[in-house]
């Protein structure tokens, strides 16, 4: 009878553990560097839960609901994400802010509830793993490439982005091209001859949670007009050399200037002085002609 009562025991544990999903119920998550994400817990409203234990590598948090009306005791175990995290009403579903590399990884709900067995309580799990990444900026293209006699050309256009991290791709797409082309990869070989359209060529790099492209780089420019880029770079020289002349040459007759019209006031100033010399004499004099 006994061993009967046990095996009926055991066949009702399992049938619990069955229902619950006891088994690992694996999501992968993407969040965003520096902004929140949220790892959905859902409980059936028919279930009394006992508490809810959040962890990620090492015990996170743990919430114990309250009763009737009352709020629930929530308690942060792990100061790395102290002031980050909330728990969501009504199922407590973990959010996350101002997401750091750091918080990559699994994260894992284990909720235990009450039951009328006589175990007290049963448990089910959740799992996520966490992968984070930034916004990926616009992507910058590097070019070289080398003209031989005849006039083709060799170019390789290779595309970056700054603090890329990882699992980005890149690609390269033809705007002129009738066959509108793709080319994987972030690198792109090309060979050009003269006659051959002069195609432009835009990167576009991507992430799990961001794409963008770059400016379109015209070919030809490079193939067909290789002295282009240094005329450019001598033309802007040129042209910085005469404002510099031209301002030190008004910066010269300014102070010429200046020097001349200091030279007339001073000869000026002398002139008036030597005049009112003159009369002090005169009037000094007259009187001593006058007695003789």
């Amino acid at each position: 009878m006994g061993a009967l009562l046990w095996l009926l025991l055991l066949l009702l544990l399992q049938e619990v553990k069955g229902d619950f999903g006891d088994g690992v119920d694996f999501k992968e998550v993407v969040a965003v560097l520096q902004e929140s994400i949220s790892f959905p817990l859902e409980i059936p409203s028919s279930e009394e839960v006992e508490d809810i234990i959040w962890s990620s590598h090492r015990m996170l948090a743990t919430v114990v609901p309250g009763k009737e009306g009352y709020p629930a005791t929530i308690t942060v175990t792990n100061s790395h994400y102290q002031g980050r995290v909330s728990f969501l009403d009504p199922s407590y579903s973990l959010h996350i802010s101002n997401l750091s590399w750091e918080d990559s990884g699994p994260y894992q709900a284990q909720v235990n509830l009450r039951t009328s067995l006589i175990f007290t309580t049963q448990h089910y799990n959740l799992h996520y793993n966490l992968r984070i990444y930034r916004r990926l900026s616009e992507p910058r293209i590097t070019v070289n490439f080398e003209i031989s006699e005849e006039g083709s050309c060799n170019m390789s256009l290779t595309c970056s982005v700054e603090k890329a991290g990882l699992d980005v791709t890149y690609s390269w797409m033809s705007w002129e091209d009738s066959n509108d082309t793709t080319h994987e990869g972030s690198v792109l070989h090309i060979f050009w001859r003269p006659g051959d359209n002069a195609l432009s060529y835009s990167c576009r790099a991507s992430n799990p949670i961001s794409n963008i492209s770059s400016r379109l780089i015209p070919v030809g420019t490079f193939c067909t007009d290789s002295g282009y880029p240094l005329e450019k770079a001598s033309d802007s020289f040129c042209l910085l050399t005469k404002v510099l002349f031209l301002l030190l040459l008004l910066i010269t007759l300014a102070v010429g200037l200046w020097l001349i019209q200091d030279q007339t006031r001073g000869k000026t100033s002398r002139m008036k002085k030597l005049r009112r010399n003159r009369m002090r004499l005169r009037k000094k004099g007259k009187p001593a002609l006058g007695l003789a």
